[in-house]
């Protein structure tokens, strides 16, 4: 008993969380890293081209693209107007993910690093917190759908749930029976947080064939039902606005389809540092508008013929849809695709990247596998989900028009590496909190001024949208196009800056990759104090580490 007591109590001291140092690190100490975000060694190098392929058919096959359609229809838009904006705006943040990949598999560390090139070493938080808060309240919002999920197939083997007398209060916004699939879907979700990154990708190869073929099989069973897409009410709605009124809201439905992925366009680094080369993530360039339109489009048929089939009007929600059929099976094997697309969703838009952002603000004590269960935990409950959804609405719209901060963050990123740098970064430096990259304080003020120029012209776009009922006149304009206004005002002060300011102490003639470094830096045993002795010669790659 003595001894659990101690276990306990030491538990409750911050020394026994300390996470052990990394002999490969370039941080003069581990406040500044560990091995979860140090250079991602050759042999933990491990995705290929169709790693990244089922990555993205995984993330495309989810509800939010599935009703992507529904806002751009509601405000007036025809079938064919609303396709091309979706192919469109797919394609441009395809350009931007497949850019900003290439520097995570060409210097093989994560966003948190990578950002410290251009905005500074301390500027670089910014973009930190404000991603990892962003992530966890959408990773809350999806396990809400995961457990919508869960519920439909508990309903498909125990019809009698749905009359499970609801005991908490109206108040709570939330009933039993939904409360206790939500937290169904969360234990299940939390051993999945726990795989490693290089490792995960297992996940998106099983959902990139699964899913696919399940939203197929739902998409021929529409058509056989209502006789082929021509005949459905929604291929024979025309448009309601025209004119002008028309173009903005077309460029309006371009934005909301970038927004979609908007982050990963930033944080897509998190991933492609594990790739064997960084030809391995071009794929994203042609996958992502292929995957995505071909979705939407299998989400605009499938809730047209809803229509007609039930007469409910438009189940733009496929969960709604799947409550709709007598066929008790074909319920829960939609349902559970839906939750396995869910979760690789969950897991690859936002818990890894809010666990990488978490490591970067503590890395004595916070790696990627924790990271992604504080995550789990703060994002699950602590900001209580479902709460948000059912009161917050225009909490929620403000989380979705963040785009007016994530187009700036990716234009400079992107910017300070092809065009300032010119791909000539010294990666140790990275590291190093008095290095190179300190800049101006730890600022790079021409990051600073040009987040300052790009964000504000799209603010009245989105007080707008918060609240209708504030009239901005024309500021209302800029934000149909607020992501492309913010990357081109981000990147075009960004690169005048340098050029007419240039950061001369950041420019090399050679990229310095610190590669031997790495190498020659292999973990090996660990001596009686818990540090990494480097003295055990060559011998010592047979302790090599695991990614926690």
């Amino acid at each position: 008993m003595s001894s659990v007591k101690q276990r306990v109590s030491k538990l409750t001291q911050p020394s026994s969380w300390v996470l052990e140092p990394e002999a490969a690190t370039f941080a003069p100490n581990n406040k500044w890293s560990n091995k979860d975000m140090d250079v991602v060694p050759p042999h933990l190098r491990t995705w290929s081209s169709w790693d990244f392929v089922a990555y993205w058919l995984s993330d495309a096959a989810n509800v939010a693209t599935w009703n992507m359609a529904s806002s751009m229809l509601a405000i007036g838009l025809s079938w064919r107007q609303v396709l091309p904006a979706i192919a469109v705006g797919h394609f441009i943040i395809a350009i931007v993910i497949t850019l900003n990949g290439t520097i995570g598999a060409q210097l093989h560390v994560p966003f948190p690093v990578v950002n410290r090139s251009s905005f500074g070493f301390y500027f670089a938080y910014f973009s930190i917190i404000s991603r990892a808060i962003l992530a966890m309240f959408w990773f809350g919002i999806q396990t809400t759908t995961g457990g919508e999920c869960v519920y439909q197939m508990l309903k498909a083997i125990w019809p009698s749930i749905q009359h499970l007398p609801n005991h908490l209060p109206e108040n709570a916004s939330i009933t039993t029976s939904a409360m206790m699939c939500y937290f169904l879907y969360w234990i299940i979700q939390l051993p999945l947080l726990l795989v490693p990154v290089h490792k995960i990708r297992w996940l998106f190869n099983i959902k990139s064939i699964i899913v696919p073929a399940c939203w197929l099989s739902m998409f021929i069973w529409a058509l056989a039902k209502t006789g082929g897409a021509s005949g459905t009410s929604i291929y024979s709605q025309p448009a309601t606005i025209h004119g002008s009124k028309a173009v903005w809201a077309w460029f309006g439905a371009v934005n909301s389809a970038l927004g979609n992925f908007a982050t990963l366009g930033v944080n897509i680094p998190d991933f492609t540092r594990f790739a064997r080369s960084p030809r391995a993530q071009y794929a994203q360039m042609l996958v992502i508008p292929v995957a995505f339109t071909f979705f939407a489009f299998i989400g605009l048929t499938v809730t047209s013929s809803g229509y007609e089939i039930y007469g409910k009007g438009y189940l733009w929600d496929p969960l709604t849809l799947i409550d709709q059929w007598d066929n008790r099976a074909a319920a829960f094997f939609a349902s559970f695709c839906f939750a396995l697309a869910t979760v690789a969703t969950n897991i690859g838009a936002n818990s890894i990247s809010c666990a990488n952002d978490l490591t970067a603000l503590a890395p004595r004590y916070i790696n990627i596998r924790r990271g992604q269960v504080i995550c789990a935990l703060i994002g699950g409950w602590v900001l209580c989900p479902w709460e948000i959804l059912a009161s917050a609405i225009g909490f929620l719209t403000f989380m979705g028009g963040y785009t007016i901060v994530l187009g700036p963050i990716s234009a400079i990123m992107i910017v300070d590496y092809y065009l300032v740098h010119k791909k000539k970064i010294d990666t140790p430096s990275l590291y190093r909190p008095k290095g190179r990259y300190r800049y101006t304080g730890g600022v790079n003020m021409r990051a600073l001024a040009a987040i300052i120029v790009a964000v504000p012209p799209n603010l009245p776009g989105l007080i707008n949208a918060i609240n209708p009922k504030i009239d901005v006149g024309g500021g209302i304009y800029p934000y149909n196009i607020a992501y492309l206004l913010g990357f081109t005002l981000a990147g075009t002060v960004y690169y005048t800056l340098s050029i007419v300011f240039p950061p001369t102490e950041t420019l090399l003639d050679a990229p310095i990759t610190g590669e031997d470094e790495v190498e020659r830096k292999i973990p090996s045993e660990h001596d009686e104090e818990g540090s990494i002795d480097e003295k055990k010669g060559p011998n010592a790659r047979e302790a090599v580490v695991e990614v926690l």
